[in-house]
């Protein structure tokens, strides 16, 4: 019985890479020193996998900086500002496209579909002329072929690729990328060939729009490009792999009658209902690569369950046909567990990293073909009775509170135009009042306080007279600005969500948890185990501290629910709704203790609201009806930040949130966003460009 992984995380257990690529950029080490820790990690990686067991282990996974702007470079579609006359792409030019200079502005990112990764969004015209101008893949391929692991190179899928690009600046909006997919064939046809010439049985394309809502039209330059690619498959094993979501009925019938195939990758964690799909009818002679193993979550797997469902594939597709795979890369994932020496030990049980992940796929894979290792299986089993069971995941006082929830939706019972005319008579505001967003930067003094008070080394008095030092220098800033509403800098601050994550029960943090967000940036998202609650105010003593110290009005900082739901790795032992109203209710808790002490200006950062939002359209209405809705839960908040996301077709939600100020980050946007807050002028709202 075989075993795959979609793909890895990079970064290194520690972060090497990170540390590496900055040290580079700051010209504190050489591109020699770069590329022995990247062929380390390489290394490392590859090795790691096959001595697990894995038997389809995943190479050109690795990356400088991003899978998609690596397809750019082995494609050569270069936008001309960047200055590339032909040849091999290096690292100067690779970067340059990356994070841009002074002179050259970098490609623009994207979310990489609903997860917290980030890609380089291609740039494509009309004219681009693509050249094979990065051979990584097949390089990558030599050099675990040299460890003595026989590796599954994995490629970007073309379709994918044109679907996930835009238009050039200056190139007419209606220009469709996936127009140029004959022209880049010929460059996958070449690829294709050198990794059969040095050795590939197996091809992985990754074709993850398959998941999206396509037309038709879209659905058939699958057929196209594939038909157009058979030729050269021929000699080599195809797998084309699609994740985060259920397979629609229609891309499944085009996906599975693809010429040239010989698997097919699904991802059964967040795709439940492909598997209704597969029982439906399955291709003979192809493989199955099914994804049971949670590639975008940290809780270990129910392997008795996964076990359940892979038997039930084996009846349909045949045990030799059967391949137990993640249910996309690890990428998402924390590297390794065993990092985590400051874990409570009951938590860190019902846990696993992208390394014990690999382990676990090997295992349901040894007990598919009967070698299960019962001791495994076992602790398993008892890990999973453990959390069910625990104390600490269930607080009833929060059941009772989410209980009450039920059948009452908040809107206020004031209209926004009449709280805006009460609150402008209080407030006494100019007619275009200004204000910044919140926190102001933290200098390397400051930092060091905070670890001297983590550290134990500074008494909280000594800390609260630091912290006090450093809001009085903001406010005296704003004041000297001639800023109407002020903020406090948020000094005490180490992160939007880390901090008010570290006050709320049923939350936890790791040391070493980090995930790739793009390029050497990681963010730590916190755990939700178990019902969070609000053990005591969060914020009042800053807020309340701050504003003493001007009689201007003081805005009081919080984090939405949404947000901290958004980044974090939630529990999945209940809907994510429930999760979301018990962190609604926490901060509802603090908007009150914030009036209470006369602090008259809340702002809550609903910053990810769309993050969360699902890829299918069909699934979009619920998810905005209870995101709202959580945020209508923490109610008199008067102001609400969002920001870095496409808002145009959920503009009706937002109004719906019922706050009184929409604040939108439009610094690096054109007008278009504020023509689409003229629908929020309509319904009374006040508006605030964040320019």
């Amino acid at each position: 019985m075989a075993s795959h992984v979609v793909g890895y995380p990079r970064m290194g257990p520690q972060r090497e890479l990170k540390f590496a690529l900055e040290s580079f950029w700051d010209g504190k080490s050489s591109t020699e020193d770069l590329q022995k820790v990247a062929a380390d990690l390489r290394s490392f990686t590859w090795k790691q996998m096959a001595d697990a067991g894995i038997k389809y282990v995943p190479s050109n996974t690795f990356s400088y900086y991003d899978h998609v702007l690596d397809t750019t470079t082995m494609l050569g579609a270069v936008p001309t500002r960047y200055g590339w006359e032909g040849g091999d792409i290096g690292l100067d030019v690779y970067f340059l496209m990356a994070r841009g200079n002074a002179t050259v502005p970098a490609m623009e990112m994207a979310k990489w579909f609903d997860s917290s990764y980030h890609y380089i969004v291609p740039e494509l015209a009309p004219d681009v002329e693509f050249s094979y101008a990065s051979a990584k893949a097949v390089n990558e391929y030599k050099e675990v072929k040299k460890l003595g692991v026989d590796t599954v190179p994995v490629l970007l899928g073309p379709v994918s690729y044109l679907l996930l690009s835009e238009p050039a600046k200056g190139v007419e909006k209606n220009f469709s990328p996936l127009s140029l997919l004959h022209k880049i064939l010929p460059i996958y046809r070449e690829v294709v060939s050198e990794l059969k010439a040095a050795g590939a049985s197996w091809i992985q394309f990754d074709e993850p729009t398959l998941v999206l809502d396509l037309d038709s039209h879209r659905l058939q330059a699958f057929t196209e490009a594939y038909s157009e690619l058979e030729s050269c498959l021929s000699g080599v094993n195809v797998l084309v792999q699609t994740y985060f979501a259920d397979v629609p009925a229609e891309a499944y019938r085009v996906l599975t009658s693809l010429k040239g195939v010989a698997g097919f990758g699904f991802d059964l964690v967040r795709g439940t209902k492909t598997l209704d799909l597969i029982k439906g009818g399955f291709p003979k002679e192809k493989y199955l690569f099914a994804g049971v193993v949670d590639g975008r979550n940290i809780w270990a797997n129910d392997l008795a369950q996964s076990l359940g469902t892979l038997r039930a594939l084996e009846s349909i597709v045949g045990k030799d046909k059967l391949v137990v795979s993640t249910s996309c890369s690890l990428l998402h994932t924390p590297v390794d567990l065993v990092n985590e020496t400051e874990l409570d030990e009951e938590i860190k049980s019902w846990l696993a990293f992208a390394a014990q992940k690999v382990v676990e796929v090997n295992a349901l894979a040894k007990a598919l073909a009967g070698k299960k290792d019962e001791a495994f299986f076992s602790a398993n089993a008892a890990c999973q009775a453990s959390r069910k069971s625990s104390p600490r995941v269930t607080n009833e006082a929060v059941q009772k509170a989410i209980a009450a929830l039920t059948g009452y939706d908040h809107h206020r019972a004031t209209t926004v135009s009449a709280r805006l005319d009460a609150q402008q008579k209080k407030l006494n505001l100019p007619v275009i009042p200004t204000t910044t967003i919140g926190s102001f930067p933290q200098s390397e003094e400051l930092r060091r306080v905070h670890r001297g008070y983590k550290d134990k080394k500074m008494s909280w008095e000594e800390y609260v007279k630091a912290i006090e030092v450093e809001i009085k220098k903001v406010v005296k800033l704003q004041e000297e600005l001639d800023i109407d509403v002020l903020v406090h800098g948020e000094p005490e601050r180490n992160n939007m969500v880390e901090y008010f994550g570290e006050q709320l029960s049923g939350l936890v943090f790791t040391v070493n948890g980090w995930v790739q967000s793009y390029g050497s940036r990681c963010v730590k998202p916190p755990i939700i185990y178990g019902d969070v609650n609000r053990p005591k105010p969060m914020t009042v003593f800053w807020s309340t501290m701050a504003q003493s110290m001007t009689a201007r009005p003081m805005k009081g900082m919080l984090t939405g629910p949404v947000t901290i739901l958004n980044w974090s790795f939630v529990r999945n032992d209940q809907p994510r709704f429930q999760t979301c109203y018990e962190i609604a209710l926490a901060i509802k808790d603090e908007v009150k203790d914030l009036e209470k002490a006369w602090i008259n200006i809340i702002q809550i950062d609903e910053v990810a609201l769309r993050k969360g939002l699902p890829l299918r359209k069909s699934e979009q209405s619920l998810y905005l009806d209870w995101a709202i809705h959580s945020f209508r839960v923490t109610h008199c908040g008067i102001h609400t930040h969002l920001c870095y996301s496409h808002f145009n077709d959920i503009i009706l939600s937002i109004i719906d949130m019922d706050a009184d100020i929409i604040t939108r980050e439009n610094s690096g946007f054109d007008e278009k966003l504020l023509s689409v807050f003229r629908k929020g002028v309509q319904y009374g709202l006040g508006i605030g460009p964040n320019v």
